[in-house]
């Protein structure tokens, strides 16, 4: 009974120190992790929102997708990885309604810069009126395509083209549009932030790494899939998807590493 009882001790312990279990995964402030007291605790005590930051994430919990929504702590910590290594230049991989992207913009000098892709336009145009406040961003171009890419220049300019996030930063061919690299922009971006779709993370974290500087970061969202990654079932492509990869990023020697119990599991990658 004794042996029993001090293997429960250690168990009981291991979970307490490595945050195994329950706690290991909380989820994210505003859905999973929003009646959990330790994580309120963080943001009352850590969040600080600009006010046009706090109007759009209002707003979009309105959307019936607005799990989607990169929680306001992970945000603020990109944030501050931007301010950091003084980036300038950043890439949004899957912008739904321009929290983040905005969110990286309010913490680039006046010359910042931010390309967001983002394919549904009717989140788009959630964005669009929050970018134009405050004079953050002033639009200059309509989008009259489903798979558009905002490029904006902080106190400049908004600009869209009729180019699909895998056009931008993954195409299979160049013929079909690699803007960004054909353009001479390899090796200038100073963070990615990818939080797209999750079948393509490869192809989207490969081309990444030609685009951000040596010491440039890469962000990956949702690499923890509410835990499904642990053991994946066959039949499920996304978390086999994500699984891959997580163990890829693991063997990179391109890359320093760590994968953080942040929202839905957030991969900090530093470009060597």
């Amino acid at each position: 009974m004794a042996t029993d009882i001090k293997a429960l001790f250690c168990i009981g312990l291991a979970v307490v120190l490595t945050g195994v279990g329950k706690s290991a995964l909380i989820g994210k402030t505003h859905s999973g992790g929003k009646d959990d007291p330790v994580l309120q605790y963080v943001v009352n005590n850590s969040l600080r929102e600009h006010p046009v930051l706090t109007k759009l994430r209002l707003r979009t919990l309105e959307d019936p997708w607005a799990i989607m929504l990169v929680s306001s702590d992970q945000a603020q910590f990109m944030a501050n990885l931007i301010k950091l290594i003084n980036g300038t230049k950043a890439i949004e991989i899957g912008m739904y309604t321009g929290y983040n992207a905005l969110s990286m913009a309010l913490a680039m000098s006046e010359n910042g810069r931010v390309v967001a892709c983002e394919k549904e336009e009717k989140y788009v145009n959630i964005a669009k009126p929050f970018f134009k406040e405050n004079e953050i961003v002033q639009q200059t171009a309509r989008c009259t395509s489903t798979f558009c890419q905002y490029v904006f220049t902080k106190c400049c300019r908004l600009e869209s083209k009729k180019v699909s996030a895998q056009e931008t930063v993954s195409p299979k061919d160049a013929k079909q549009g690699n803007a960004l690299i054909a353009g001479g922009e390899a090796g200038t971006f100073d963070f990615v932030f990818i939080d797209a779709d999750k079948t393509n993370y490869d192809g989207y974290y490969e081309k990444s790494l030609e685009l951000i500087r040596k010491g440039g970061i890469i962000a990956i969202d949702n690499v923890l899939w509410s835990g499904r990654v642990v053991n994946p079932a066959p039949s499920d492509n996304t978390s086999q998807a994500l699984d891959a990869l997580n163990k890829k990023l693991h063997k990179d020697q391109r890359i320093d590493l760590s994968m953080l119990t942040v929202g839905d599991g957030l991969t900090i990658a530093i470009k060597r």
